[in-house]
Protein backbone atom coordinates (compact mmCIF):
# COMPACT_ATOMS: atom_id res chain seq x y z
CA UNK A 1 0.00 0.00 0.00
CA UNK A 2 1.15 3.56 -0.62
CA UNK A 3 2.54 5.34 2.18
CA UNK A 4 -0.12 7.91 1.39
CA UNK A 5 -2.98 6.07 1.65
CA UNK A 6 -1.86 4.80 4.56
CA UNK A 7 -2.65 8.27 6.14
CA UNK A 8 -5.63 8.96 4.02
CA UNK A 9 -7.99 6.17 4.49
CA UNK A 10 -8.14 7.09 7.99
CA UNK A 11 -8.59 10.67 7.48
CA UNK A 12 -11.71 9.66 5.42
CA UNK A 13 -12.74 7.57 7.80
CA UNK A 14 -12.42 10.03 10.67
CA UNK A 15 -13.84 12.53 8.23
CA UNK A 16 -17.40 10.18 7.85
CA UNK A 17 -17.50 9.37 11.52
CA UNK A 18 -18.12 13.54 12.09
CA UNK A 19 -20.09 13.62 9.41
CA UNK A 20 -22.39 11.07 10.03
CA UNK A 21 -22.31 12.56 13.78
CA UNK A 22 -23.17 15.77 12.76
CA UNK A 23 -25.89 14.44 10.90
CA UNK A 24 -27.57 12.76 13.59
CA UNK A 25 -27.11 15.49 16.30
CA UNK A 26 -28.99 18.19 14.02
CA UNK A 27 -31.67 15.47 13.73
CA UNK A 28 -31.54 14.53 17.05
CA UNK A 29 -31.75 18.38 18.15
CA UNK A 30 -35.01 18.75 15.42
CA UNK A 31 -36.99 16.11 17.22
CA UNK A 32 -36.80 17.60 20.86
CA UNK A 33 -37.33 20.66 19.45
CA UNK A 34 -40.51 19.42 17.58
CA UNK A 35 -41.88 16.99 20.26
CA UNK A 36 -40.46 18.02 23.93
CA UNK A 37 -41.59 16.74 26.97
CA UNK A 38 -45.58 16.69 27.48
CA UNK A 39 -45.69 15.23 31.13
CA UNK A 40 -43.92 16.21 34.44
CA UNK A 41 -40.26 14.30 35.74
CA UNK A 42 -40.77 12.73 38.96
CA UNK A 43 -37.15 11.81 40.84
CA UNK A 44 -36.57 7.50 42.07
CA UNK A 45 -33.62 7.52 43.65
CA UNK A 46 -31.97 9.68 41.54
CA UNK A 47 -33.18 8.46 38.19
CA UNK A 48 -35.47 11.09 36.39
CA UNK A 49 -38.65 9.72 35.49
CA UNK A 50 -40.73 11.34 32.37
CA UNK A 51 -44.46 10.79 33.33
CA UNK A 52 -48.04 12.70 31.87
CA UNK A 53 -51.16 12.91 34.37
CA UNK A 54 -54.49 14.20 33.78
CA UNK A 55 -57.68 12.73 34.81
CA UNK A 56 -59.81 11.93 37.76
CA UNK A 57 -60.97 8.40 39.29
CA UNK A 58 -59.13 5.40 39.83
CA UNK A 59 -55.23 5.21 38.70
CA UNK A 60 -54.69 3.86 35.51
CA UNK A 61 -50.90 3.82 34.32
CA UNK A 62 -49.71 3.07 30.97
CA UNK A 63 -46.93 1.24 29.86
CA UNK A 64 -46.15 1.83 25.89
CA UNK A 65 -43.93 -0.70 24.19
CA UNK A 66 -41.07 -1.39 22.35
CA UNK A 67 -39.31 1.85 20.04
CA UNK A 68 -42.41 4.14 21.90
CA UNK A 69 -42.94 6.64 24.15
CA UNK A 70 -45.88 7.87 25.79
CA UNK A 71 -47.04 9.91 22.71
CA UNK A 72 -48.26 6.71 21.84
CA UNK A 73 -50.80 6.84 24.23
CA UNK A 74 -51.67 10.40 24.30
CA UNK A 75 -52.83 10.62 20.39
CA UNK A 76 -56.53 10.11 21.05
CA UNK A 77 -56.42 7.07 23.51
CA UNK A 78 -56.12 9.26 26.68
CA UNK A 79 -58.76 11.75 25.83
CA UNK A 80 -61.18 8.50 25.98
CA UNK A 81 -60.08 7.39 29.39
CA UNK A 82 -59.48 10.87 31.63
CA UNK A 83 -63.14 11.43 32.44
CA UNK A 84 -63.35 8.49 34.57
CA UNK A 85 -59.61 7.76 35.02
CA UNK A 86 -56.47 9.49 36.58
CA UNK A 87 -54.21 8.58 33.85
CA UNK A 88 -50.60 8.33 34.05
CA UNK A 89 -48.62 7.37 31.40
CA UNK A 90 -44.88 7.24 31.59
CA UNK A 91 -41.90 7.10 29.15
CA UNK A 92 -40.05 3.28 29.99
CA UNK A 93 -36.08 3.34 30.75
CA UNK A 94 -34.21 4.68 28.03
CA UNK A 95 -36.95 6.13 25.48
CA UNK A 96 -38.80 8.74 25.54
CA UNK A 97 -37.53 11.38 27.87
CA UNK A 98 -36.79 8.63 30.53
CA UNK A 99 -32.80 8.20 30.33
CA UNK A 100 -31.73 4.35 30.91
CA UNK A 101 -31.13 2.78 33.86
CA UNK A 102 -28.82 -0.17 32.76
CA UNK A 103 -26.09 0.28 29.79
CA UNK A 104 -26.55 -3.54 29.62
CA UNK A 105 -30.05 -3.67 29.03
CA UNK A 106 -32.81 -2.38 31.45
CA UNK A 107 -34.74 -5.72 32.43
CA UNK A 108 -38.48 -5.92 32.69
CA UNK A 109 -38.16 -6.08 36.21
CA UNK A 110 -36.23 -3.15 37.17
CA UNK A 111 -38.28 -0.86 34.68
CA UNK A 112 -41.20 -2.47 36.48
CA UNK A 113 -39.84 -1.16 39.66
CA UNK A 114 -38.74 2.20 38.14
CA UNK A 115 -42.52 3.08 37.35
CA UNK A 116 -44.09 1.19 40.30
CA UNK A 117 -42.08 3.91 42.49
CA UNK A 118 -42.86 6.70 40.15
CA UNK A 119 -46.67 6.12 40.47
CA UNK A 120 -46.32 5.68 43.95
CA UNK A 121 -44.65 9.39 44.20
CA UNK A 122 -47.35 10.69 41.93
CA UNK A 123 -50.07 9.26 44.52
CA UNK A 124 -50.89 6.06 42.89
CA UNK A 125 -50.46 3.03 45.14
CA UNK A 126 -52.46 0.73 43.64
CA UNK A 127 -53.39 1.21 40.21
CA UNK A 128 -54.69 -0.44 37.22
CA UNK A 129 -51.79 -1.05 35.20
CA UNK A 130 -52.13 -1.54 31.65
CA UNK A 131 -49.13 -2.73 29.03
CA UNK A 132 -49.24 -2.45 25.72
CA UNK A 133 -46.37 -4.99 23.48
CA UNK A 134 -43.12 -5.05 25.58
CA UNK A 135 -44.96 -2.52 27.46
CA UNK A 136 -46.97 -5.75 28.37
CA UNK A 137 -43.88 -7.86 29.81
CA UNK A 138 -43.34 -4.58 31.93
CA UNK A 139 -46.85 -4.57 33.29
CA UNK A 140 -46.47 -8.51 34.25
CA UNK A 141 -43.10 -7.77 35.83
CA UNK A 142 -44.98 -5.49 37.98
CA UNK A 143 -47.54 -7.77 38.71
CA UNK A 144 -45.31 -10.84 39.26
CA UNK A 145 -42.81 -9.02 41.38
CA UNK A 146 -44.61 -6.81 43.50
CA UNK A 147 -48.42 -8.06 43.71
CA UNK A 148 -49.64 -5.71 46.24
CA UNK A 149 -48.74 -2.32 44.78
CA UNK A 150 -51.30 -2.59 41.89
CA UNK A 151 -55.39 -3.34 42.20
CA UNK A 152 -56.00 -5.15 38.44
CA UNK A 153 -53.84 -5.89 34.87
CA UNK A 154 -54.15 -5.28 31.76
CA UNK A 155 -52.27 -6.14 28.67
CA UNK A 156 -53.17 -5.31 25.02
CA UNK A 157 -51.09 -7.21 22.33
CA UNK A 158 -48.68 -8.03 25.63
CA UNK A 159 -45.50 -9.84 25.21
CA UNK A 160 -46.16 -12.82 27.77
CA UNK A 161 -44.66 -15.91 26.71
CA UNK A 162 -41.22 -17.25 25.76
CA UNK A 163 -41.04 -17.92 22.06
CA UNK A 164 -39.17 -19.98 19.12
CA UNK A 165 -36.48 -18.97 16.98
CA UNK A 166 -33.20 -15.92 17.38
CA UNK A 167 -33.00 -12.47 17.72
CA UNK A 168 -33.83 -10.37 14.96
CA UNK A 169 -31.41 -9.60 12.58
CA UNK A 170 -31.81 -6.19 13.02
CA UNK A 171 -31.58 -6.36 16.60
CA UNK A 172 -28.58 -8.41 16.80
CA UNK A 173 -26.75 -5.76 14.68
CA UNK A 174 -28.05 -2.47 16.73
CA UNK A 175 -27.50 -4.39 20.04
CA UNK A 176 -24.15 -5.40 19.31
CA UNK A 177 -20.70 -2.99 20.04
CA UNK A 178 -19.69 -2.31 16.86
CA UNK A 179 -23.26 -1.76 15.26
CA UNK A 180 -23.71 0.51 18.33
CA UNK A 181 -20.82 2.36 17.14
CA UNK A 182 -21.85 2.24 13.70
CA UNK A 183 -25.50 1.69 12.22
CA UNK A 184 -26.87 3.12 14.79
CA UNK A 185 -25.34 6.81 14.18
CA UNK A 186 -26.43 5.86 10.74
CA UNK A 187 -30.07 5.23 10.91
CA UNK A 188 -30.23 8.77 13.05
CA UNK A 189 -28.23 10.54 10.82
CA UNK A 190 -30.07 9.35 7.08
CA UNK A 191 -33.34 7.37 7.88
CA UNK A 192 -35.70 9.20 6.07
CA UNK A 193 -39.31 9.82 6.76
CA UNK A 194 -40.76 7.40 3.70
CA UNK A 195 -38.68 4.51 6.04
CA UNK A 196 -40.61 5.71 9.30
CA UNK A 197 -43.89 5.50 7.40
CA UNK A 198 -43.31 2.08 5.72
CA UNK A 199 -42.12 0.75 9.28
CA UNK A 200 -45.40 2.12 10.86
CA UNK A 201 -47.36 0.46 8.32
CA UNK A 202 -46.09 -2.91 8.88
CA UNK A 203 -46.84 -2.60 12.85
CA UNK A 204 -50.23 -1.79 12.27
CA UNK A 205 -50.94 -4.13 9.39
CA UNK A 206 -53.38 -5.12 8.97
CA UNK A 207 -54.93 -1.84 9.83
CA UNK A 208 -54.03 1.43 8.74
CA UNK A 209 -52.12 4.49 10.73
CA UNK A 210 -54.37 6.39 12.06
CA UNK A 211 -54.48 9.85 10.26
CA UNK A 212 -51.78 12.46 12.31
CA UNK A 213 -50.75 9.24 14.88
CA UNK A 214 -46.75 9.74 12.80
CA UNK A 215 -46.51 13.88 13.28
CA UNK A 216 -48.07 13.62 16.79
CA UNK A 217 -45.73 10.13 17.90
CA UNK A 218 -42.90 12.00 17.48
CA UNK A 219 -41.03 8.79 15.47
CA UNK A 220 -37.42 10.93 15.37
CA UNK A 221 -37.39 10.74 19.11
CA UNK A 222 -37.20 6.51 18.70
CA UNK A 223 -34.57 7.49 16.20
CA UNK A 224 -31.93 9.30 18.87
CA UNK A 225 -28.81 7.13 18.98
CA UNK A 226 -29.18 6.83 22.94
CA UNK A 227 -32.77 5.70 22.39
CA UNK A 228 -31.87 3.28 19.55
CA UNK A 229 -29.14 1.47 21.50
CA UNK A 230 -31.64 1.55 24.69
CA UNK A 231 -34.53 -0.42 22.68
CA UNK A 232 -31.83 -2.69 20.75
CA UNK A 233 -30.58 -3.33 24.27
CA UNK A 234 -34.01 -4.39 25.81
CA UNK A 235 -34.77 -6.66 23.25
CA UNK A 236 -31.73 -8.57 22.98
CA UNK A 237 -32.55 -9.41 26.70
CA UNK A 238 -36.21 -9.37 26.49
CA UNK A 239 -36.42 -13.45 26.07
CA UNK A 240 -34.55 -13.93 28.82
CA UNK A 241 -36.34 -11.99 30.89
CA UNK A 242 -39.83 -13.67 30.03
CA UNK A 243 -38.71 -16.92 30.44
CA UNK A 244 -37.95 -15.85 33.74
CA UNK A 245 -40.96 -14.46 35.32
CA UNK A 246 -43.75 -16.67 33.24
CA UNK A 247 -43.43 -19.60 35.07
CA UNK A 248 -44.40 -17.34 38.36
CA UNK A 249 -47.46 -15.72 36.53
CA UNK A 250 -50.04 -18.25 37.65
CA UNK A 251 -48.93 -18.64 41.34
CA UNK A 252 -47.87 -15.14 42.11
CA UNK A 253 -50.29 -12.60 40.47
CA UNK A 254 -53.17 -11.85 42.75
CA UNK A 255 -55.05 -9.58 40.71
CA UNK A 256 -57.36 -9.68 37.95
CA UNK A 257 -56.09 -9.64 34.42
CA UNK A 258 -57.41 -8.56 31.09
CA UNK A 259 -55.57 -9.62 28.42
CA UNK A 260 -56.73 -8.03 24.96
CA UNK A 261 -54.86 -9.41 21.83
CA UNK A 262 -55.85 -9.28 17.95
CA UNK A 263 -56.08 -12.38 16.35
CA UNK A 264 -54.05 -11.39 13.45
CA UNK A 265 -51.09 -9.75 15.01
CA UNK A 266 -48.05 -10.73 13.11
CA UNK A 267 -45.39 -8.73 15.85
CA UNK A 268 -46.39 -10.52 19.17
CA UNK A 269 -48.62 -13.37 18.22
CA UNK A 270 -51.84 -14.24 19.47
CA UNK A 271 -51.42 -18.16 19.89
CA UNK A 272 -47.78 -17.42 21.45
CA UNK A 273 -49.26 -15.57 24.35
CA UNK A 274 -52.84 -14.67 24.70
CA UNK A 275 -53.63 -17.93 24.30
CA UNK A 276 -51.02 -19.47 26.96
CA UNK A 277 -52.43 -16.59 29.69
CA UNK A 278 -55.74 -18.39 28.75
CA UNK A 279 -54.81 -21.81 29.42
CA UNK A 280 -52.48 -21.18 32.26
CA UNK A 281 -53.91 -18.22 34.72
CA UNK A 282 -56.80 -18.76 36.06
CA UNK A 283 -57.35 -14.61 36.82
CA UNK A 284 -56.87 -13.95 33.31
CA UNK A 285 -59.48 -12.77 31.31
CA UNK A 286 -58.74 -13.27 27.41
CA UNK A 287 -60.38 -11.02 24.64
CA UNK A 288 -59.67 -12.04 21.38
CA UNK A 289 -59.86 -9.50 18.54
CA UNK A 290 -60.83 -11.08 15.10
CA UNK A 291 -58.91 -9.67 12.24
CA UNK A 292 -56.83 -6.98 14.55
CA UNK A 293 -53.54 -6.30 14.10
CA UNK A 294 -50.68 -5.06 16.93
CA UNK A 295 -52.62 -1.94 17.80
CA UNK A 296 -56.11 -2.31 18.91
CA UNK A 297 -55.24 0.55 21.13
CA UNK A 298 -55.75 2.48 18.59
CA UNK A 299 -57.55 1.03 15.91
CA UNK A 300 -60.31 -1.26 18.30
CA UNK A 301 -59.85 1.67 21.27
CA UNK A 302 -63.82 0.42 22.37
CA UNK A 303 -62.53 -2.94 23.21
CA UNK A 304 -59.29 -2.08 24.90
CA UNK A 305 -61.11 0.57 27.00
CA UNK A 306 -64.06 -2.05 27.74
CA UNK A 307 -60.97 -4.46 29.03
CA UNK A 308 -59.71 -1.45 31.31
CA UNK A 309 -63.81 -1.01 32.66
CA UNK A 310 -64.01 -4.54 33.03
CA UNK A 311 -60.80 -4.75 34.90
CA UNK A 312 -61.71 -1.82 37.43
CA UNK A 313 -64.42 -3.59 38.51
CA UNK A 314 -63.56 -6.91 39.10
CA UNK A 315 -61.03 -4.63 41.11
CA UNK A 316 -63.80 -3.23 43.28
CA UNK A 317 -63.22 -0.02 42.08
CA UNK A 318 -66.36 0.88 40.07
Amino acid sequence: MPAKALWITPLALAAAALLVSGCASVRESAAERSHPPSGQFVEVDGHRVHAWVEGSGPDLVLIHGSSGNLRDFTHTLTAKLTGRYRVIAFDRPGLGYTPEMNPDGDSLKAQAALLQRAAAQLGADKPIVLGQSLGGAVALAWATYTPDALSALVTVSGVSHPWDGPLSTYYQVLSNPVGQVTAVPAMTAFVPRSAIESALEDVFAPQAVPEGYLDHFGARLTLRRATLRANADQRARLKSDVEAQWPLYASEIKVPIEVVHGTEDTTVGYGIHAVRMDVEVDLANVTPIEGAGHMPHHTHQDAVIAAIDRAASRAGLR
